[in-house]
């Protein structure tokens, strides 16, 4: 799957988490949807996600045997979760659409603006959290520090992406011990490889 592709995969699925919030926040009161009353619940909402994720991958890879999907289920879950490691862009890339990508500052409707801190809020947190290599380089470049100090988080914060791109390299070939030619090939064409 090209770049391209898997960043319109992303924002369909963006797209589906923020209509989701937006109906489950009209629908209001006590009992009114899933999340009820404007308590939104991004663990619920992730979890639901993971869920059509899945289905989803069950589906393209062809898998009508439980058995089988009981080999592969935690391999894929592997690569995802390697993936949303690395995010897109760095892990803030798509998150940066909800709010969550720079610390202070901006935000957007959906989450009510900015948090100090490098915390996420409201549907940034269906995304992670920044290591705390990321969030050193960017309490560095907010605080305009120096050019040794930037380049010091900078080291730091490339080798951390590197590690992590192993990290999905390595679960991805644990993937493919277990695929037919034909799953491999659609796991391909999916972005899974």
């Amino acid at each position: 799957m090209t770049n391209v592709n898997r960043l319109i995969v992303m924002a369909g699925i963006a797209g589906s988490v923020c209509f989701a919030a937006a109906k489950a926040q009209a629908q209001g009161g006590p009992g009114g949807g899933n999340f009820g009353g404007g308590n939104f619940d991004p663990a619920q909402m992730q979890q639901q996600i993971q869920q059509m994720l899945m289905d989803n991958y069950r589906s393209q890879l062809e898998v009508t045997n439980d058995d089988e999907w009981v080999v592969i289920r935690p391999r894929v879950q592997k690569v995802l979760d390697a993936r949303t490691d690395i995010g897109i862009g760095g892990s803030t890339g798509l998150m940066g659409m909800f709010g969550g990508g720079r610390r202070g500052g901006g935000g957007n409707a959906m989450q009510g603006g900015g948090q100090a801190g490098g915390g996420r809020r409201g549907l940034g947190a269906l995304f992670g959290t920044p290591g705390p290599e990321e969030q050193a380089l960017q309490t560095a470049i907010d605080a305009n520090a120096s050019s040794a100090a930037l380049k010091t988080a900078l080291d730091r914060f490339n080798a951390a992406r590197k590690a992590k791109q192993a990290k999905l390299e390595a679960a991805q070939a644990e993937l493919r011990q277990v695929l037919s030619v034909r799953q491999e090939a659609i796991a391909s064409v999916s972005g899974l490889l």
